[in-house]
């Protein structure tokens, strides 16, 4: 987004009013960690499902916190960093050497875990989102090997320097359970079949230059944003999230920090759409509060 520009607007638009309408409100000072948003005459923005944005937070990370069943403790988890690789369905795949404990662990159970976090996640931890797959590990049939070289190496291709040892095999997780965390008070399980038919959200992959150039460049822009679409004032403001169908803002405001979702005019699929309809959302602000 290289500017974001006044342009002209129907003070009469009985759309901007609607968009006004839709967007959730939090100040986390006065909620309890797993409370609702505080009731508001506003409709809920729209955001995309638990299932989306869990395959979403999947496809952005690139290594994760790996538990398997100890062999040498029964009964308790044992966790590893691991690198990971992704199939079309969003299943884990696994480049392990015989050699390391969880790939002998996988050997007397498959059971295991995967927990991704948000990788550009600042400030509070707990705030940031991250999501937890369970499901059983085995090793990757000799048939299907080639497909998974190969999705693997798209992610890592330093590891075309051992993926052919002798004592490395693929294996994937067969994903039987989501858990999906938001942030405070955003939780909640997620069917398998719904994680694997969901798609990773358009804006994935350029979801973290948004937010950079928004927080860089139009700190302004997102304050009226906020009071115009959100009827918050706030003194500062920034884009902590973004997706096909809206953002999230963090607002500095009197009674202290709150955080509101608002809606996109319309759906978008690109960063390029996403710039348009910001450039004409703070243009319909404008003429609004002129």
């Amino acid at each position: 987004m290289d500017t974001i520009g006044l342009g002209d607007s129907d003070p009469n638009d009985l759309r901007l009013l609607d968009l006004r309408q839709r967007v959730i409100v939090s100040s986390p000072s006065t909620r309890k960690h797993a409370a609702t948003a505080p009731v508001s005459d506003r409709l809920p923005a729209p955001e995309p499902s638990f299932a989306e944005r869990a395959r979403t937070l999947v496809h952005v990370g690139r290594i994760g916190s790996f538990s398997t069943l100890s062999r040498k403790q029964p009964g308790f988890p044992f966790g590893s960093v691991m690198p990971y690789g992704l199939d079309s369905a969003g299943r884990p795949i696994f480049l392990i050497s015989t050699m390391a404990m969880h790939t002998q662990n996988l050997q007397a159970d498959p059971r295991a875990s995967l927990l991704v976090t948000q990788p550009d996640a600042s400030g509070d931890p707990l705030g940031a989102s991250r999501v937890t797959l369970v499901g059983n590990a085995a090793k990757i049939p000799v048939p299907e090997v080639a497909e998974a070289r190969k999705l693997y190496l798209e992610r890592y291709a330093n590891s075309k320097y051992w993926v052919d040892f002798e004592d490395f095999s693929f294996y994937q997780m067969d994903v039987l359970d989501v858990y999906y965390v938001g942030g405070f008070g955003v939780m909640g399980w997620v069917e398998a079949s719904d994680y694997t038919q969901a798609q990773p959200d358009p804006l994935a992959d350029s979801a973290a230059a948004i937010l950079e150039h928004m927080n860089t460049d139009h700190k302004d822009a997102l304050v009226l944003l906020a009071r115009a679409f959100a009827g918050i004032e706030s003194q500062e403001a920034s884009m902590t999230a973004v997706d096909r169908l809206g953002f999230h803002v963090r607002l500095k405001t009197d009674e202290g920090m709150k955080g509101a979702r608002i809606a996109f005019l319309r759906e978008v699929f690109s960063a390029t759409e996403t710039r348009m309809v910001l450039v004409e959302m703070v243009q319909r602000a404008r003429g609004e509060l002129s």
